[in-house]
């Protein structure tokens, strides 16, 4: 139903004006669930956290807001850190990120500028003429041809009374939306940063064993001069020299897939960091980066920072607010529609003018009465999304826990098998020694010799391997506790 007044009675605006009250005093009301963060059940203590740390878990709020550090710096690389500050600087699938978020705002000004008076002007100017045939309004006066002027300057005024808050759940969902894009953009940023500290220590550790590679080389090289004088003296054979030249030219190949794996590698940073592959290089280094000290205990504040949970908590807050944007299109709507004033005039020498002036005020209202449930599907619908947003929700944060706990057991491991595999590199290398003095003396033939040298060459690149493994298992806590434990509280 509408209703509309032209030169209303002081009694019919009254009636407007009441009407117009009651909507804004109103307003206070909102329809739809007002969201509330699910619970969720959390284990009682990492697995790899000794008893006593139990008190440090507990059920807290999300802190996605909090302000995250540089989570690279602990390795204390200046290299690693200049890449880290042009990848976030220059990473294009960053920047893309970026422009979606500019694109969320945008859309809570759009979907708040509804609760806003919409005021537009306008101005007509024609000039027409009636016809003289035209159908009889009265029989007893004839029409005649007329030609006349309308010249129509105007000014119009709409607003929707949100006196159910669809506005405001409507708003509510696109800030919601808009924080989950930027937790998502977060999300990229730690996921490029990892993926760039993990190629980085790829390829240090392809420098590292590049040069494990060749000390043997150098190593294998001095034992062949020392079998060509052992055969030219006639105590070493033509099988003995093949022997040790074949074990040299498997070490090179070894060395040359180490290059190549380098390259790769290098390619994928250039990449990350937003500069084309072929015009970019970066120096080998034979520095050992240190893998940084767990804290004493991890608390579940460390999940709370994820940037993936904190996206799937906004989605579900965005989907309990359409429920109620949906819901709204059930009750009747109020809008101050048109509230129009201006001129009209056939000449422009009268169109300023009091008996020119025109204006109009009403208010409208219109309510669906049978849409074969339409409404009610969409409400139903906005419902289903939303349960489903809480069970993306809940798997998320499950998925949360077990990649920290799987990290964590993984870098406590690694750390004993770091220790086991640098005392057996101890031990190969000793044996190795004895071994060469033992050739050296006629006591051990050659192929006695070229077994030492291969498994010292073997434990001395899973020692450098094992290494790098660590230090991508802590690059994969550090992605799991939502970019690293810096500057967080312990409780």
């Amino acid at each position: 139903m509408k209703l509309a007044m032209i030169r209303t009675s002081p009694i019919s605006v009254r009636a407007a004006a009441s009407m117009l009250i009651l909507g804004l005093c109103s307003a206070c009301s909102t329809v739809g669930p007002n969201y509330e963060r699910p619970q969720l059940e959390l284990p009682a203590n990492w697995k790899a956290l000794p008893a006593a740390d139990e008190s440090r878990w507990h059920i807290a709020a999300p802190a996605d807001a909090a302000p995250r550090h540089d989570w690279w710096v602990v390795y204390g690389d200046p290299v690693l850190n200049d890449l880290m500050d042009r990848c976030v600087a220059r990473n294009y699938s960053l920047q893309a990120a970026l422009t979606r978020l500019d694109l969320a705002q945008a859309q809570i000004a759009i979907r708040g500028a509804a609760g806003t008076p919409q005021v537009q002007a306008g101005a007509t100017a024609q000039r027409s003429r009636i016809s003289a045939d035209r159908p009889l309004a009265n029989y007893a006066v004839p029409n005649q041809s007329t030609v006349q002027n309308d010249f129509k300057p105007s000014l119009s005024v709409s607003y929707e009374f949100d006196w159910l808050g669809r506005i405001r759940r409507d708003v509510e969902g696109a800030r919601a939306s808009a924080e989950q894009t930027q937790a998502d953009i977060e999300n990229l940023r730690l996921l490029l940063t990892a993926q760039l500290a993990s190629s980085y220590f790829t390829l240090r550790q392809a420098d590292q064993e590049q040069e494990v590679v060749q000390a043997n080389l150098v190593l294998q090289r001095k034992v062949l001069d020392l079998q060509v004088k052992r055969h030219q003296l006639g105590s070493a054979t033509q099988v003995d020299l093949e022997q040790q030249q074949a074990l040299i030219t498997s070490t090179q190949a070894q060395l040359d897939l180490l290059k190549a794996q380098r390259a790769q590698q290098e390619n994928a940073i250039a990449t990350l960091t937003g500069t084309p592959a072929a015009e970019f290089t970066l120096s080998a280094s034979d520095r050992v980066t240190a893998v940084p000290a767990l804290p004493a205990g991890l608390p579940s504040t460390l999940l709370e920072r994820r940037p993936d949970v904190a996206s799937a908590e906004r989605a579900m807050a965005a989907a309990n607010a359409q429920i109620g944007v949906n819901q709204a299109a059930r009750y009747p709507n109020l809008m101050l529609a048109p509230n129009v004033g201006g001129f009209e005039s056939n000449t422009l020498s009268h169109l300023i003018s009091t008996p020119a002036l025109i204006w109009s005020l009403g208010i409208g209202s219109s309510m669906t009465l049978f849409d074969g449930g339409r409404i009610d599907a969409s409400v139903n619908q906005a419902k289903a999304a939303y349960a489903g947003t809480v069970a993306s929700y809940r798997q998320t944060v499950l998925a949360a826990v077990e990649e920290t706990q799987t990290a964590l057991s993984n870098l406590q491991q690694m750390a004993q098998a770091v220790r086991d595999q640098d005392e057996s590199v101890r031990h190969q290398d000793r044996a190795f020694q004895i071994g060469l003095l033992r050739y050296r003396e006629g006591l051990d033939n050659t192929l006695q010799l070229a077994v030492s040298e291969q498994n010292l060459l073997t434990a001395q690149r899973s020692q450098t391997q094992l290494h790098g493994t660590q230090l991508q298992y802590s690059v994969t806590l550090i992605k799991a506790l939502g970019g690293g434990w810096a500057g967080l509280h312990q409780p």
